[in-house]
């Protein structure tokens, strides 16, 4: 028997538990693994309130993410006592994901667990830190460095956000951190950001063209936020969008595509192939740090899953949460 955070669907409505399941429960994988940690994103929930349609198949396990440890494998890449990670695919969605002590897995998914981090760390980082780092990179590899100019980072205080001020920070990019939390500027500070603004001045509709601020920019809110910030980024500036807090839409115009040459970069991190999974963590195991990494975590057990969803979609928690299962 294992414990697991259970969604099941009655009348319209997602109900979400902590259940004990036979692992005859557990779906079809050619690897079983022993369950660490998991952590909670935006995305998990989403699913677990029922406030967005994010599963796609009942009933389900929640948990876009998992680390642990391998106990049995049919693929010999794998072996028992393997230390491993685990980020989309499409756990948590359509298939069963990491918020339960135990998980089956296809072999494909699985990614060796980073020397820099234990399996702790590793969902402290989570899928939010690995998007974060993935837009990073997308701006790196339109060219951009810090003697362009400033790097505005939208949601900043949330875990993509979070994440990203400390790797744009690192790599010594001025960093402008938007927050709608004014209480929270010495935590953005502490991560390396050299500017503060309030949300306000990005959330509302704007001009289609804007004076220039950013030569690139990290967006984890779409909507009027990321039409605003395509809007004054510079001449070939870069703009990594990967989140939708504020909305789906995208109520802008070419303007700045087709007048100064932006780019808008979709940053899609389920499907991503190993090796550039590979590339992301080794950029963050080289200027993300356990020290830092912790500064921006805090801990809960399997049993505050469902509450803390709440709290994380209303704004009230900071950084990256990590979900202890096996509490």
């Amino acid at each position: 028997m294992f414990r697991a955070l259970l969604l099941q669907r009655t009348d319209a409505k997602t109900n979400a538990s902590l259940v004990d399941l036979d692992e005859a429960a557990l779906p079809a994988g050619n690897v079983d693994v022993r369950v660490d940690y998991s952590s909670l994103n935006f995305k998990d929930a989403l699913a677990i309130t029922g406030r967005g349609a994010i599963v796609k198949k009942w009933p389900l396990v929640p948990g876009i993410d998992l680390a642990g440890v391998v106990e049995r494998s049919d693929d010999p890449s794998w072996k028992a006592g393997d230390r491993i990670v685990v980020n989309g695919w499409g756990i948590g969605e359509t298939d069963w994901g990491g918020l339960a002590q135990r998980a089956r897995l296809k072999s494909d998914w699985l990614l060796k667990l980073p020397a820099a981090y234990d399996t702790r760390q590793a969902m402290a980082i989570g899928t939010a830190g690995y998007t974060a780092a993935l837009c990073v990179m997308a701006l790196q590899k339109h060219g951009l460095t810090p003697d362009k100019g400033p790097v505005l980072v939208t949601g900043s205080t949330g875990g993509v956000g979070s994440v990203a001020v400390v790797l744009l920070a690192g790599l010594g990019f001025d960093v402008v951190a938007s927050t709608g939390r004014a209480a929270e500027t010495d935590y953005l500070r502490s991560l390396g950001a050299k500017e503060i603004i309030d949300r306000a001045s990005l959330s509302a509709p704007g001009k289609p063209l804007q004076s220039e601020r950013w030569a690139g920019v990290v967006d984890t809110v779409g909507s009027h936020t990321l039409a605003n910030a395509c809007a004054s980024t510079k001449w070939y500036g870069a703009v990594a969008a990967c989140g939708l807090a504020q909305g789906f839409d995208l109520p802008a115009t070419v303007m700045p595509f087709i007048l100064r040459g932006v780019t808008l970069y979709g940053i899609n991190c389920v499907f991503n192939p190993n090796d550039e999974r590979r590339r992301a963590w080794d950029l963050l195991a080289s200027h993300l740090t356990p020290e830092r990494l912790e500064s921006m975590t805090h801990e809960i057990g399997l049993s505050d899953a469902i509450s803390a969803s709440s709290d994380l979609l209303d704004g009230r928690l900071r950084g990256r949460t990590v979900v202890d299962v096996n509490r």
